[in-house]
């Protein structure tokens, strides 16, 4: 009688697009597929399947999913690659069209499988056909009123699931399923999923859903495994983070929240993103503007100044409302740091509707502005819309808007020398030593370039400098006592 030969388990690369909800969103999917008997890779050439967790914000990013996707399809003419398969919010939001329209994908699949990731992939790389979902208004999945929410019922990306073995979830209370794939020293840790604004522009709330917050046990239990991870800064994100605890019964949980998470052992920095300004109250400004360990960082998301543009959008506020919520920022935190984004070139736009938003953005000081030309997107009241200005005069504006905000960020960063800083440091490579400082947030803030630093600091250390220079938005730090 032969012996059984076992077979070596199926190897398997994640690979994410889009924003640092996605990020967290593979990280679980990575927990699920190892739980499940995969071998995590990371590069892709050398994995049996490809996941592939795409974003479907805006057509850039579309593109640069499909594109993407693509590149993973042609590994499998070299012979390793078996499968390749679509997740995320691109694969959500057009599901079986996205399939039709790309072949080169083994499957698509919607968050409803996300349970069964590993199962799915399994029969995928067998030859089984995975019947792709048909797009839905995942808004109305649950109920309107947000206390009669129950997220249990449904698979809601980056929530709470059922117990993993102790190294790939938090070893005691509600266990989150985790697997890092970065092990640098920031993690984005998700406060919720969906949103409830109507927001003309966004096509998000339609396949994210309804706003849904996670338990504050469950945020505190996966902040603490992250911890234990390594992870000295904790990102806290969420398509609006100002609605956090609404569902539960207390609108104010996040400034409650915010110690407990700053308590844990390990961590140094705790960070929030993605405030709405016309949600973002007093309690919550000197929550985040004072807490110890709470960095004063404003995530603020304006999209235009002028009220009838932002009236069309769907949204609230004014350059009077604006700039007095920064005021009392600065009056609780002078150097905080502030970000945001704005849309250019929206329909019915006038030239003196940009001239208000130019205006506004010059009296803000903002650290850093991304700026985005308005284009249609599938399904969203402002693809109605009449008076659209043609691509090329949103084009113009859109460059018009971004050289400001590039002088203005660079002039905000010269401002900042002769700052004291704290630069968590989060690479060293070939004798420089690059972190962010407080008021810089992950990805899209700029960096800090600590000077004299080689040898000395370390991934994960948190160094006192003093800001010596700058680059763009970018500065450069000399240290000025002992990292921590």
């Amino acid at each position: 009688m032969s012996a059984t030969v076992e077979q070596p388990p199926l190897s398997v690369a994640v690979v994410t697009l889009g924003c640092a909800r996605n990020e967290v969103d593979s990280e679980e999917l990575a927990g699920r597929l190892e739980a499940g008997g995969f071998q995590l890779v990371a590069d892709p050439g050398t994995a049996d399947t490809v996941v592939v967790n795409t974003c479907g914000f805006v057509e850039a990013a579309k593109k640069d999913s499909v594109d993407t996707l693509l590149e993973a399809a042609d590994l499998k003419e070299q012979g390793r690659t078996r499968a390749v398969v679509a997740v995320g919010c691109l694969a959500e939001r057009y599901g079986r069209d996205l399939a039709e329209s790309l072949p080169e994908a083994d499957a698509v699949l919607g968050f409803d499988d996300y349970p069964d990731i590993a199962a799915r992939l399994r029969s995928i790389v067998a030859g089984e056909r995975h019947e792709p979902h048909v797009p839905a208004d995942r808004r109305r999945l649950l109920p309107i009123s947000p206390a009669e929410r129950d997220a249990g019922t449904l698979s809601v990306p980056g929530h709470a699931a059922p117990d993993l073995p102790t190294g790939l979830a938090p070893d005691s209370g509600p266990r989150a399923v985790r697997r890092r794939l970065d092990g640098g020293p920031m993690a984005p840790l998700k406060l919720a999923s969906g949103c409830d604004r109507r927001c003309s522009f966004c096509a998000i709330p339609s396949f994210r859903g309804s706003f849904v917050s996670r338990r504050p046990s469950d945020v505190v239990q996966e902040g603490r495994w992250l911890a234990g991870q390594g992870v000295r800064e904790l990102f806290l994100v969420s398509e609006n983070s100002t609605s956090y605890g609404k569902d539960l019964g207390d609108l104010r949980l996040l400034e409650t929240l915010l110690p407990e998470l700053a308590g844990i052992e390990g961590v140094a920095r705790v960070r929030v993103s993605y405030l709405q300004p016309a949600e973002t109250r007093p309690g919550l400004i000197e929550a985040i503007a004072t807490t110890p360990g709470v960095v004063p960082y404003f995530d603020l998301s304006f999209q235009h100044a002028s009220a009838p543009v932002l009236r069309r959008m769907r949204r609230f506020g004014d350059p009077e409302s604006f700039l007095g919520l920064l005021e009392r920022v600065r009056a609780l935190a002078p150097l905080a740091g502030v970000r945001s984004n704005v849309i250019v070139g929206f329909p019915g736009e006038t030239e003196a509707d940009l001239q208000v938003l130019c205006d506004f953005l010059e009296a803000a000081r903002m650290d850093v502005t991304g700026v985005f030309g308005y284009s249609d997107e599938d399904g969203t009241e402002a693809a109605t819309y009449d008076a659209k200005l043609d691509a090329e005069e949103v084009r113009a504006r859109t460059e018009h808007v971004t050289a400001l905000v590039e002088e203005l960020n660079s002039q905000r960063a010269e401002e900042r020398v002769g700052e004291a800083v704290e630069v968590l440091v989060e690479d060293v490579t070939g004798g420089e030593v690059v972190g962010r400082a407080a008021h810089q947030g992950p990805e899209v803030d700029g960096t800090t370039l600590l000077l004299g630093a080689a040898g000395v600091a370390s991934v994960g250390d948190l160094v006192p400098a003093e800001v010596v220079g700058t680059d763009g938005v970018d500065l450069l730090a000399r240290p000025t006592g002992a990292r921590g």
